[in-house]
């Protein structure tokens, strides 16, 4: 079955945050993919650095005020959208003032990273994931770009595999060069479980739960993998490749379109 819609759940997406080459292929991506003849939704955190007014934000009330408990903590969603100027590619921000709008993306302003960001990582996945069930869209493929969509599949394939909207949708990963150091917390680790995803599926990682074994969490869930950039460490891919999964190694993207629509049918194969 060839795939139609494709839902992808970025970190980062130009002209809302600064250019780098993660923020680039948010936009590209999509963008060559929807001129491929797919149907697309995109989706992105509601950073603090983004401007609304510049963005030309607003509130999706309809999709808004759900309440997601995070750590036993009670966290408001709220659905923004906005239009990529020039562009047919209209993007979902998931916003909430406790971790997102009243802070910037991985680093706070004195060059720390934030403690939290392993909870920002899982509200961001479960918000994008029940807003597109309330959206009533059936996506064939998730393409999850970027650490902040690292949980996405992990979720599809336990808490939500037996939601209607992702019963039979395969996931795609694309990993880049990770520049974050610190250790996600305990409080991750007991803040991930929701339904069928547990704890204890993070016993088979190292004790100390990085940001690598966050991409090896990523890489054991989903279908596909692409090799988004050339400075991916080479451990992770060696890991991808051990685990069976399809690849899409970075050296083999050429015309970018053509390369993913060829890709998705071969993980929609699978």
């Amino acid at each position: 079955m060839k795939a139609k819609k494709v839902l992808f759940i970025n970190q980062e997406i130009v002209p809302y945050v600064p250019e780098n080459v993660m923020s680039l292929l948010g936009k590209e991506v999509p963008h060559v993919v929807q001129e491929k003849g797919y149907e697309i939704r995109t989706f992105m955190p509601k950073w603090g650095i983004i401007n609304e007014r510049r963005g030309q934000l607003h509130e999706v009330i309809r999709l808004s005020r759900m309440m997601l408990i995070i750590d036993e903590t009670d966290h408001p969603l709220i659905i923004k959208v906005a239009s990529i100027p020039q562009t047919r590619i209209q993007v979902y921000f998931i916003d909430n003032d406790d971790y997102f709008s009243k802070r910037q993306l991985e680093y706070d302003e004195n060059g720390e990273e934030y403690a939290d960001n392993g909870e920002r990582a899982i509200f961001f996945a479960r918000g994008v994931l029940e807003t597109v069930k309330k959206l009533r869209w059936i996506p064939d493929i998730i393409h999850c770009q970027g650490w902040m969509s690292a949980v996405v599949p992990l979720y599809i394939k336990t808490a939500y595999h037996d939601e209607p909207s992702f019963a039979n949708t395969k996931v795609v990963t694309s990993i880049f060069g990770h520049k974050l150091t610190s250790e996600l917390n305990e409080d991750f680790k007991r803040s991930i479980e929701f339904r069928d995803a547990k704890r204890e599926m993070l016993d088979k990682y190292n004790e100390k739960f990085d940001f690598p074994e966050l991409a090896k969490l990523a890489i054991d869930y989903s279908d596909g993998i692409v090799e988004a950039v050339d400075n991916v460490n080479p451990e992770l891919m060696a890991y991808a490749e051990a685990g069976g999964k399809k690849l899409l190694r970075h050296a083999d993207i050429g015309n970018l379109g053509d390369s993913l629509d060829q890709f998705y049918d071969l993980v929609m194969e699978s």
